[in-house]
């Protein structure tokens, strides 16, 4: 077993008492490709202000109920989010995944939620998703890349968290490699 596959995610949700609604998923992997569906089953009529005008008035229109579930159309009914999200990330216990978020917390619960209960979740999928803003607090807080924009679509966010974790990782890395050791024979 290798090194684990990762990926960037990030979701848009509406919260509401005891509940995290799936709005919208957007994940790129680490050759680039990328997922991006959209909840058709989400309780619209739920959302608050403020999630109403930065994310549902920035979701592309569905032109018509016809188009849920097909190829060309991000309008999607959760079960189908849900077998996309594992055709894309392929986990197993063989070849687990590592998924990385922006404050991630919320997210990685409304993702737990395609599967049901955590004990539902697919071999190798990880009970965690490890987060960026973590990361960069350990390593100072400095300045992450500007997102430019497109804040608050699942599929740009998840495109920005994995540039803010390259740069995190470019700054991780040991800038003078030590000497190698001698051995004595």
């Amino acid at each position: 077993m290798g090194s684990k596959r990762r990926f960037w995610y990030d979701t848009e949700f509406i919260e509401y008492p005891n509940t995290i609604d799936l709005i919208s998923i957007g994940i790129v992997s680490e050759s680039g490709e990328e997922f991006y569906g959209i909840n058709y089953e989400c309780n619209y009529d739920a959302a608050n202000e403020w999630v109403r005008e930065n994310v549902i008035a920035e979701l592309p229109p569905l032109l018509h109920p016809s188009y849920v579930n097909t190829p060309d159309s991000p309008w999607m009914t959760k079960i189908v989010i849900a077998q996309k999200v594992l055709g894309m990330l392929k986990p197993s216990k063989e070849d687990p995944v590592e998924l990385w978020g922006y404050y991630s917390a919320y997210d990685h619960v409304a993702l737990c939620w395609l599967f049901g209960p955590m004990i539902n979740l697919p071999p190798g999928m990880p009970m965690l998703t490890l987060d960026i803003k973590q990361l960069c607090l350990d390593l100072g807080d400095p300045r992450l890349p500007e997102q430019g924009k497109g804040e608050h679509d699942a599929l740009a966010d998840a495109r920005w968290n994995k540039k803010a974790w390259e740069f995190l990782e470019h700054l991780n890395r040991p800038k003078v490699r030590p000497p190698p050791l001698e051995i004595e024979d």
